[in-house]
């Protein structure tokens, strides 16, 4: 079981920074494959960017990449998002996902432990 609790959501200009964490329970947490998801509204959930397990390889969402870094700190037990030249369309709510599996994919279905969520807001 692990528990995960996002923050560092806020409201930026467009252009801006800002940095998600993610702190996760549990001891384990280096077995754990990572990801970032976003919802805006009346949108369904996407994949925005993961690192493995072990060997911390990532990947992102087109529509980030070269401007989001995903990265984790498994001394802390933490994973960020730094999102960088940010846009209106990246305004959503942001979540943490967490899977065990060696098995996965970029769909929500593959990650089996979820955050509750943070608020992006990037104004014009």
């Amino acid at each position: 079981q692990v528990q995960l609790v996002e923050s560092g959501g806020g409201l930026v200009q467009a252009g801006g920074s800002l940095r998600l964490s993610c702190a996760a329970s549990g001891r384990t947490f280096s077995s754990y494959t990572m990801a970032w998801f976003r919802q805006a509204p009346e949108k369904e959930r996407e994949f925005a960017a993961v690192i493995t397990r072990i060997s911390g390889v990532t990947s992102y969402a087109d529509s980030v990449k070269g401007r989001f870094t995903i990265s984790r700190d498994n001394a802390k037990n933490t994973v960020y998002l730094q999102m960088n030249s940010l846009k209106p369309e990246d305004t959503a709510v942001y979540y943490c996902a967490a899977t065990g599996s060696t098995i996965w994919s970029r769909s929500p279905a593959s990650f089996v432990y979820w955050g509750q969520g943070t608020q992006v807001t990037v104004s014009s």
